[in-house]
């Protein structure tokens, strides 16, 4: 805003200053009702498409799925070419008992192709979001593993050395190359490496641990084993690995249990001089001890987990 003189008759020629803070505070004003407007603008263009998009990707969220996962997809499989909720699904009818054996099969992850959007049934090819609705079709999703699951509670992670997704959280684990698998943290520098421990099947249910959705544990001896089916065998006075034979765990009060049974039961005089060899289980080593109907006792790691050669 200039300076302006004016003249009027009888009065002096004068020019009016104008404080140099009011044209400051005028052009910021307009400069703030300006900004103002057009972020009303965009607010008003931009806000409900934000709100909209949202809403259409978490329509359906945990409504879907099926006993393995929740999800709002399912795939065709590559190998029959039939839809199923996920792989577990496909496995469990095409294992069946019901089906030919020469039939039977596993779905190959890694070659899933198509997907199908449950909400609009739409088949697309392996994508997270739907191209023709647009909802998210599982909240965690792995292109590598064709994997969708709406339920993150799990802390699913992709582990490059496996090849798979793990549950569990990365954080919480890591990579034994040597055992080719994942173990927890609490592990790292405490099991012993048993070469491809978790490519086997469990030793009790006989299912294939290393893409097992149950609780797999590792032995003091380094086998694996499904928990649940160590619990099951504890219950029938089972306490040794169905592997190797080593104790699963601190056996020494049962022994103190066995050295007063020894004590208290005599062997009949033919007997009490016999001597017999035996193996122990739990430490490897062959000794010559006295024979005993109760049980034999290693001379080395005085354990009773030992049997007669």
């Amino acid at each position: 805003m200039a300076s302006a003189s004016a003249e009027y008759p009888g009065s002096p020629c004068f020019e009016p200053k104008i404080p140099q803070t009011t044209v400051s505070e005028e052009n910021e004003i307009r400069n703030r009702t300006n900004a103002g407007e057009e972020e009303t603008r965009e607010t008003q263009l931009m806000g409900p498409e934000k709100v909209t998009c949202s809403e259409t990707l978490g329509k359906g969220y945990l409504e879907y799925g099926c006993s393995h996962y929740r999800r709002r997809c399912r795939i065709r499989a590559p190998c029959c070419n039939e839809i199923f909720s996920c792989r577990h699904c496909h496995n469990e009818a095409k294992n069946s008992i019901c089906i030919d054996q020469k039939l039977s099969h596993d779905v190959p992850r890694h070659l899933v192709e198509k997907v199908i959007c449950s909400l609009c049934d739409t088949e697309q090819e392996v994508q997270q979001v739907c191209k023709n609705c647009g909802v998210c079709m599982g909240k965690h999703f792995c292109g590598i593993c064709k994997l969708f699951d709406d339920d993150t509670s799990k802390q699913q992670y992709h582990c490059n050395e496996c090849g798979i997704c793990r549950i569990g959280g990365s954080n919480n684990f890591f990579h034994c190359n040597k055992c080719c698998c994942c173990y927890s943290v609490r592990l790292k520098s405490a099991h012993p490496c048993v070469e491809r421990a978790m490519h086997q099947d469990c030793p009790v249910c006989f299912e294939y641990l290393f893409e097992s959705r149950n609780y797999v544990i590792a032995l003091p001896c380094g086998h694996t084993i499904h928990k649940a089916c160590l619990e099951e065998m504890k219950q029938h006075y089972q306490y040794s690995c169905p592997i190797c034979l080593k104790s699963v765990c601190d056996m020494s009060k049962l022994w103190e249990r066995f050295d007063l049974e020894i004590a208290a039961t005599h062997m009949p005089p033919d007997c009490g001089n016999k001597m017999v060899w035996i193996l122990c289980n739990d430490c490897g080593s062959k000794s010559e001890v006295k024979y005993h109907v109760v049980g034999h006792k290693c001379s080395n790691c005085r354990s009773y987990n030992t049997r007669q050669t």
